[in-house]
């Protein structure tokens, strides 16, 4: 069982640790790969993701129940400029292939829907196999280039 877990401010290094992972991060090559996300960010960026209303960002980890260890990370945020809500599931490595990524994105889904969001989208780099994940789980190509996917679901 995989839940979605409101972390607090002191476990941010759970996502330090999640977005320096190169296996993890390697489905973001074409957008720089690994991210930096040290001890002097996390405040700022907390405010900004879990201390706002859930229909502009949302922001969970995802946890095994039965174990306690956060496995990944769930998330949307209202784009502005397009008027659209961008989604954002990520899975550690070492934890892929076990349908953490499904039940990510059923979470993902039922939060945003009793939010009041209509649909989410995911832009998704044109090499990366999470589409078919995506894909697998209700959402459609809105639009394909030769270096992006854009996916969407309809809630």
């Amino acid at each position: 069982m995989i839940e979605a877990y409101r972390p607090a401010l002191d476990e941010m290094d759970f996502r330090e640790r999640l977005l320096a992972d190169e296996a993890t991060m390697a489905y973001n090559a074409a957008w720089g790969g690994a991210i930096a996300f040290p001890r002097e960010k996390w405040a700022g960026w907390y405010r900004r993701w879990l201390e706002v209303p859930e229909t502009e960002r949302y922001y969970r980890y995802l946890r095994d129940a039965e174990t306690g260890r956060f496995v990944g990370e769930i998330a949307y945020r209202f784009e502005g400029e397009k008027g659209i809500y961008i989604c954002n599931v990520i899975v550690m490595a070492q934890y892929r292939g076990r349908g953490y990524g499904t039940r990510g994105i059923a979470l993902l889904c039922k939060a945003a829907k009793a939010n009041g969001v209509a649909a989410l989208w995911d832009d998704i780099a044109a090499d990366n196999p999470s589409v078919k994940l995506f894909l697998e789980n209700g959402f459609s190509v809105a639009y394909r280039d030769e270096s992006a996917v854009m996916v969407r679901k309809v809630l």
